[in-house]
């Protein structure tokens, strides 16, 4: 099959997706659809990926476009995902999921929520929730590629942010992306009740 990896080189991605007997073609360009028809792309997998997929691919593509989503949706959909999980001290783990109109908000094929100690950083836990999103996607990718991963919808609630969201709480993270992560566990919630 031929696979589309959107988003930064990433050699174990690739390696997976590879092991199955596919060709990939990996970009972080903004895609066009004809570009994908050009490559005789099948199967689209958005992986940090920095812009939004419009919609002729997505209708194209409906089914064969997933997402590698490094929050426990519905909550921290958007920017900032691993930020937010401690700021507003919400569930903390990773999704796999199709990628529908909205953001964040297609169903479900596979989760798994991810424990951190108070030694954490955001660097150590951005790190520990890549690993788990890519051991995640390596043993659901076969079913995902058969097409045998069905989703689920998206339970009600949760939570979205913009990368502009984070300046408000910019001054908490005194140590950049070495500030541990006990610093600032619940410091969004406190905010939002004294302002709101």
């Amino acid at each position: 099959m031929n696979i589309c990896l959107l988003g930064p080189n990433n050699r174990r991605i690739i390696e997976t997706l590879q092991m199955h007997g596919d060709t990939v073609w990996c970009t972080e360009e903004r895609i066009l659809l004809e570009e994908l028809e050009l490559a005789e792309i099948e199967f689209i997998v958005s992986y940090k990926y920095r812009y939004l997929i419009r919609q002729p691919i997505l209708e194209k593509f409906e089914r064969k476009l997933i997402n590698l989503h490094i929050s426990y949706l519905p909550w921290n959909r958007g920017a900032d995902p691993n930020l937010w999980s401690f700021l507003e001290d919400t569930p903390r783990g990773v999704t796999i999921h199709y990628i529908d109109s909205g953001l964040d908000t297609g169903d479900i094929i596979a989760q798994k929520m991810v424990e951190f100690s108070p030694q954490d950083t955001l660097k150590t836990s951005y790190e520990h929730l890549t690993a788990t999103i890519e051991d995640l996607f390596v043993t659901q990718w076969p079913s995902i590629r058969s097409g045998k991963a069905e989703g689920t919808v998206q339970p009600a609630g949760g939570s979205y942010h913009r990368t502009a969201d984070k300046q408000r709480y910019a001054h908490l993270l005194t140590d950049s992306w070495e500030t541990p992560i006990e610093r600032i566990l619940g410091k969004g919630l406190l905010s939002k009740t004294t302002e709101g």
